[in-house]
């Protein structure tokens, strides 16, 4: 089960080397992004991918969203956490909005959920979990799997220097033992000890 975990990659930022690399670098989203394409919902797969990685969504979070959720005018998302997170309205990537809105103009339903299936029925875990592990096999990563983003999303907030508090509020995580798992797994958390003040 634990190699199901790994994943090819030419760095592994990681402190800790007996522990298997279980999130995505930036480059490595980018790449699982164009191993989206291809397919007949490559719009839909490339906002959800986009909506997981950026506002570090689990799953069942992700597919419970609402056409409603998402302000796109305001570029505002609106959702619930689950385990009992910490919820607050996100600012949506410009990107990801513009993502959003190809897939929303590609769709002829009135179905309420943001994502829907071929059917036009809500979006299941299996479904989200099936689609990010054949992105992950086209883009040559290996088997990746949806929390793998939601981890990419705390490593690369940590790698822009954001505030801990911040982090665990963005998150969700009610334990601070969470959020520290990206500080302290994180190679850059030492980039910074011996910078000079000018």
């Amino acid at each position: 089960m634990a190699n199901r975990r790994n994943v090819k990659s030419e760095t592994v930022d990681v402190l800790d080397p007996e522990r298997p690399k279980d999130f995505l670098t930036e480059p490595e989203f980018a790449r699982l992004l164009k191993g989206a394409g291809g397919n007949r919902h490559n719009l839909r797969d490339v906002a959800l991918f986009r909506m997981i990685f950026d506002h570090g969504l689990r799953v069942s979070e992700a597919t419970g969203l609402r056409r409603s959720s998402a302000d796109l005018d305001a570029h505002r998302l609106h959702f619930k956490r689950l385990k009992n997170g910490f919820s607050v309205p996100h600012p949506m990537q410009g990107e990801t909005v513009r993502a959003v809105k190809r897939y929303l103009a590609s769709r002829e339903d009135a179905a309420p959920w943001l994502f829907v299936s071929e059917r036009g029925t809500k979006m299941t875990r299996q479904a989200v979990n099936y689609l990010i592990a054949t992105a992950g096999t086209r883009a040559k990563l290996g088997h990746v799997h949806p929390h793998m983003l939601r981890h990419a999303c705390g490593y690369a907030l940590e790698d822009r220097g954001t505030d801990f508090r911040v982090m665990q509020d963005f998150l969700g995580h009610k334990d601070p033992r969470h959020t520290a798992h990206y500080t302290r797994t994180s190679p850059r958390r030492f980039d910074r000890v011996w910078e000079r003040k000018n």
